[in-house]
Parts: C-alpha cells; sequence; structure tokens
C-alpha cells in the first residue's frame, strides 16, 4: 500500500515542480472553499475522536489538541489563505555569478519532491501541512495518530476533493489511514520515494523517527522552554510574561516549562506569580528556594521535572544565584527549542542571548511568539531544533533545496 502511494506521490510531485503560482494559489482557494464547505462532516468526524479520546483516558491537554470548533475550521481555512499571499519561493535565485571561462551558474530554489509527515493528535496538522507543502512544489504522504484519524481522514478527503476540482493530481496529498506501527516503521523505510521525513509530536514520536528512519529526517522539537527572570527584570512585565508563556496553551511545544528566577528578586517577585498563576491552577515544582519562600503548598522538584516538558498546568521553578546559573541551567535542560530572559539591562540580555543555543532566544517577550504565523511565515510545518537545513519555525522556504543551473557556450574541462 505504501510503494503505490510512493509511486503517486512521485508522480504528482513531478507535475508540482511545474505548477505555476497561479495554478498552485488556485488550488489553494479551493481548498480553503473546500474546509468550510466540508465543516459539518469534519466536525462530526471529530466528534468521533473526541467520543474515542475520553474512552481512552486522554488527558484534557491532549483533547484539547485534539479538538475542532467551527472557529478552529475557519482559522485553519483563513491559514490556507495566508499561504496565498507568500512569495513564492520555486524558481527564485538565491545567486548568480560568472566563472572566468564563462560559464553562467545560478542557484535556484526548487522543491524537495516528496515529504512525508508523522504526527500525533492535531488534526490541523492535516491541512497545514499540506498546503504548505503544495504551495511550495511538493507532494506530501501524511501520517497522523490513531486519535485523530476520523478528523484526518475527513479534512484530507475534502483537500484531496479541492485538488481534484483545482485541475490538480489528487496524490498531491496522500494521507495513510492505518494507525499501526507497522505503518509508521514502514514510512520511515520508503527512502526510494520520500526525499525527506518530518515527525511532528512528543519527544518519544521524534526520538523513535530520529533513531529508525532511513529517509533523511528534519527533526522538529519537543519543547523544555525556559523563562529567565533576571535582578533587573521590570516585575509587571515578567508576571505577564510567565502567565503567557506558561497558562494561554499548555498543550503546545512553545509553552513555558521551567521559570529561573534570580536570588535577589525572587522574594519580591515569586508570590506575586504564584498568586497570577494561581488563576489557572498551575502546580509548581520548586527547588528549596522557592519551596521556602512560597510555603509548603510547593511541590519538591526533581532533576527529572527540569528535563520535562509538561504541556500541563506544572511549572518546575528554580532560583539561581547568577546569569551565568542560569544559562548553564538552560544549557543542561533544553531541547533548544525557546528561552526568554527578562531584564531591562541591555547588557545581560546580549549576554544571554549570545551564550544560549536555541531555535528561539527572547528578551522580555513570551516564548508563544514562536510560531510560523506569528513569525509572518504563514502556517508552519513545525518547529525545527536542528541546525541543519532549517531552524525555528518552518515555513514554505524551508521545504525547498535549490540546485545549480549552468549555461555555457560550448567549453569543456
Amino acid at each position: 500500500m505504501l510503494t503505490k502511494m510512493g509511486i503517486a506521490a512521485k508522480k504528482a510531485s513531478r507535475f508540482l515542480a511545474t505548477a505555476t503560482t497561479e495554478q498552485k494559489d488556485n488550488a489553494l482557494n479551493e481548498i480553503a472553499k473546500g474546509l468550510i464547505n466540508d465543516t459539518e462532516n469534519i466536525l462530526l468526524a471529530n466528534e468521533k475522536d473526541i467520543k474515542n479520546g475520553k474512552e481512552n483516558g486522554l488527558s484534557d491537554s491532549l483533547l484539547d489538541r485534539l479538538a475542532l470548533t467551527v472557529n478552529r475550521i475557519e482559522d485553519i481555512s483563513k491559514g490556507v489563505l495566508e499561504i496565498i499571499e507568500l512569495t513564492d519561493p520555486v524558481g527564485k535565485i538565491d545567486a548568480e555569478f560568472t566563472r572566468p571561462n564563462g560559464l553562467s551558474i545560478k542557484k535556484v530554489r526548487v522543491p524537495m519532491g516528496v515529504i512525508g509527515i508523522i504526527y500525533e493528535a492535531r488534526p490541523n496538522v492535516t491541512a497545514d501541512a499540506a498546503t504548505l507543502c503544495l504551495k511550495a512544489g511538493n507532494a506530501v504522504i501524511l501520517r497522523g495518530g490513531k486519535e485523530a484519524i476520523n478528523s484526518n481522514i475527513a479534512i484530507a478527503q475534502s483537500i484531496r476533493a479541492s485538488l481534484k476540482r483545482a485541475g490538480f493530481p489528487e496524490d498531491c496529498v496522500c494521507l495513510i489511514t492505518d494507525t499501526t506501527r507497522e505503518s509508521s516503521n514502514a514510512l520511515m523505510r520508503l527512502n526510494k520515494y520520500l526525499d525527506v521525513l518530518i515527525p511532528r509530536g512528543g519527544a518519544g514520536l521524534i526520538r523513535a523517527v530520529v533513531e529508525n528512519s532511513s529517509v533523511p529526517v528534519i527533526e522538529t522539537g519537543s519543547g523544555n522552554c525556559h523563562l529567565y527572570v533576571d535582578k533587573f527584570a521590570d516585575k509587571n512585565k515578567a508576571v505577564d510574561i510567565v502567565f503567557n508563556a506558561k497558562t494561554s496553551r499548555v498543550s503546545v511545544c512553545n509553552a513555558a516549562e521551567t521559570l529561573l528566577i534570580h536570588k535577589d528578586i525572587a522574594s519580591d517577585i515569586l508570590p506575586l506569580i504564584k498568586t497570577k498563576l494561581d488563576e489557572k491552577n498551575v502546580e509548581i515544582r520548586g527547588c528549596e528556594t522557592t519551596c521556602k519562600i512560597l510555603g509548603e503548598d510547593i511541590i519538591p522538584a526533581t532533576d527529572e521535572d527540569f528535563a520535562t516538558e509538561f504541556l500541563d498546568y506544572i511549572i518546575s521553578v528554580k532560583v539561581v544565584d547568577s546569569l551565568c546559573e542560569a544559562i548553564d541551567h538552560i544549557t543542561k535542560y533544553s531541547t533548544g527549542h525557546s528561552e526568554c530572559i527578562i531584564t531591562e539591562c541591555p547588557d545581560r540580555a546580549n549576554k544571554f542571548t549570545a551564550n544560549i543555543d536555541s531555535a528561539a532566544v527572547y528578551v522580555n517577550a513570551s516564548t508563544r511568539f514562536t510560531d510560523g504565523g506569528e513569525f509572518g511565515f504563514g502556517a508552519e510545518i513545525g518547529i525545527s531544533t536542528q541546525k541543519l537545513h532549517a531552524r525555528g519555525p518552518m515555513g514554505i522556504n524551508e521545504l525547498t533545496s535549490f540546485k545549480y543551473i549552468i549555461n555555457g557556450q560550448g567549453q569543456v574541462r
């Protein structure tokens, strides 16, 4: 089944490689309209997934990732329309030069070809990934988790029908409906047809793909994101940023998981932060100093807590003696996603940004901004925490490669 899908996707990718921007944008417009027209069918499918998720004991945060509403489908459709407004990277000339022997060389952006994406309980990824790949001229094979299979099928069917109306091969977007481990393992070995594989989900999924895939992998990240409140921090900014970064949506990879606070400001600001976090019943797991300041309600933190991406209303807190200790702590426990310093001292902010080796490093702003839409890239394929090829929010430019086109006048070597 996967071999047949790979053959079909490869054929569709050849069509996409020469599709014009106008053709691709017309297809995206059809997809956006189709998602709205198919809202009822998508919601009915999503209800099945939510029901199954509750019966199988999914956490509230995972159910939130899984849930679709009329407003969320409208947002997905708007995201597709936003992709239309993005500059098509295919055909862009990155460099152009002439050698002494007269050879004219151009470095030109081209699609990757066929992209495979393995993801978990977020049905919006089905639409986001399909449409971003399409704009960048790539066919895509999607393999979502069993938790969202009904929703994924409904969304994929809507997209494929829209592609057909636009005169595109339906197999520009393929969905694997077998959610067993065997299908996931088989996709990881589909190197004859896949040009790249992107895992999008929790740490376990990403690790499994990186360790087992024979297809080149772009590693998207779990997010053990840190906030450091410096001794020169503005207290009001700090409280607001911590509250937003931790609680605005706990189930996403750019939510803050660890709070570090300089010892000189800890006694004053920790009670203020706790009072704010109490509004969302956030559980605090603190170091010994944090427990002394905030009292017996605080759960003592372990090393495992500082290494954990909670994806829940839980935050680990540590009081540090210096900026250097904060940097050392982040270096030890970070997954390379997003980190923030809250300070009014430019020199200390510069030291933090120079020493923290993560995809996104913030000064006085919530880590929740690490997002393709917030960066102006449109919907994203994921947040890359590696350094090869792509890093940070991956938009359409990161879904292309390049080739050299050389023009001569009969030169031989």
